[in-house]
């Protein structure tokens, strides 16, 4: 019999983090755990700005889907589990939650990392690192900072200001400058916050700043604009939001470069190795992203890591601090470790810390 069982903690961020939609200075996190009573499996909900999925939402719809599905398995498959989560609607980071915590269960007691289970390298590209939408004067100051403890390469700029494209504008600038004595690459977000006119105007503009590529400049629900921003761009697009299942994938595959795949938005590994697939079947580029998770969820991000051109693995870098460690950054690269499972793990004293809910039988 499996044993769930369920530990929500609040992640304060370093730097509160400002995007088009909203802005988060902390999470509410729920970690989820896997028992087979030799090996357990640890997963991760994380929320995403401006949604509903709440963490103590995701414990009630996990609590009553175990309940019902996993006591009926004798073996547990986490492409059979994902689909039944699908089906029910369960909320996609409360997905990922569990089907991290099943994958992180079967590398363990295979003995393997997940990323050798998978029969993947090790190897993987650098990640970026993320700086918000600010006033100039913050970005400034926080650009140094970031890129400095973090070692990385790459620096992704938040734009889709609420205040407008001036304000892009100076907010990029800033982070420009204040990055060049780090030699970063630069990339952009902009988190749907654009029209299309706005759209083919700044990209042009970041084109001439020597921008790398940027990431969803319409907002979900206006792909309509896909067509003619393609036809009219200066550099690779990647749809994010708009891109949340495999199935979504052939509807834009022909006016963009490019996905961005989130463990939290698609409802963990077993969808992600899909989309992965379906975005090279169609020829396009791929990128894994994160939303507001611990060294836990990205290190099951960082465990198929070999499968992206981009990765933007961070989150857990802008903690204060972070509950679990695993996900290392060495030269700029989310590394996995070579342990059984994911690598992924809860710090003893945030354990000790943590209000434990009182786990289920399964």
């Amino acid at each position: 019999m499996l044993e769930v069982g369920f530990t929500k903690l609040t992640l304060p961020k370093l730097y509160p983090l400002a995007i088009s939609r909203g802005t988060m200075s902390s999470s509410d996190n729920l970690f989820v755990t896997l028992s087979d009573g030799v090996h357990v499996g640890l997963g991760e909900h994380a929320p995403a700005t401006g949604k509903e999925w709440t963490a103590d939402r995701a414990q009630d719809q996990l609590s009553r889907f175990c309940e019902v599905h996993l006591s009926q398995m004798a073996e547990v498959n986490p492409h059979d589990v994902w689909q039944k989560l699908r089906d029910e609607q369960i909320d996609p980071p409360a997905m990922a939650a569990l089907d991290i915590a099943i994958w992180d269960l079967l590398a363990k007691r295979a003995g393997l990392p997940l990323y050798e289970m998978l029969g993947l390298p090790k190897r993987s590209v650098a990640t970026s690192v993320t700086i918000g939408i600010n006033p100039p004067a913050v970005t400034r100051e926080r650009v140094p900072d970031i890129l400095r403890r973090t070692g990385a390469k790459f620096l992704k700029i938040k734009l889709g200001s609420p205040e407008g494209r001036d304000h892009d504008k100076e907010h990029f600038l800033a982070a420009k400058e204040a990055s060049a004595a780090f030699g970063s690459v630069l990339r952009v977000d902009a988190n749907g916050g654009w029209s299309v006119a706005e759209a083919i105007m700044m990209i042009e503009w970041l084109e001439a700043q020597g921008v790398d590529y940027v990431e969803q400049p319409l907002a979900e629900g206006n792909e309509s604009g896909l067509p003619e921003l393609f036809a009219k761009r200066k550099l690779p697009i990647y749809v994010d939001e708009s891109c949340r299942w495999s199935s979504d994938i052939p509807k834009w595959a022909s006016h963009v470069d490019g996905i961005n795949l989130k463990l939290m938005k698609c409802g963990g590994i077993t969808e992600a190795l899909r989309i992965v697939a379906t975005a090279r079947a169609h020829r396009l580029k791929t990128m894994i992203g994160c939303m507001s998770e611990s060294s836990v969820a990205i290190a099951a991000g960082a465990a198929i890591g070999a499968l992206f051109d981009h990765i933007d693995l961070d989150s857990h870098l802008n903690l204060n601090p972070d509950p679990a460690d695993g996900a290392p950054i060495v030269e700029g690269v989310i590394v996995p470790l070579d342990v059984p499972g994911h690598g992924g793990f809860m710090k003893a004293d945030s354990v000790k810390e943590a209000v434990m809910e009182e786990g289920g039988s399964c």
